[in-house]
């Protein structure tokens, strides 16, 4: 399991283990969301980044407004 130590700063780094395997750059933006007593980190996607995630989607199946009640 990999750690990270806060530094007198207040900061902390991420192992390289986890840079990789995630493929974080420097300059990557996070959100930062607490729950409890953890501490979530989650990667903000640029929006150039998503382009394409939905290619070859299928639209056919999806509720219509006419559907709703």
């Amino acid at each position: 399991m990999a750690t990270a130590t806060l530094s007198s700063k207040y900061q902390l780094a991420i192992p390289k283990e986890i840079r990789e395997k995630l493929k974080l750059s420097a300059g990557q933006q996070f959100t930062i969301i607490p729950k409890g007593h953890v501490i979530e980190l989650v990667p903000i996607q640029l929006p150039q980044a998503l382009r394409g995630s939905l290619k070859g989607a299928n639209p056919e199946d999806y509720r219509d407004h006419k559907d709703r009640y």
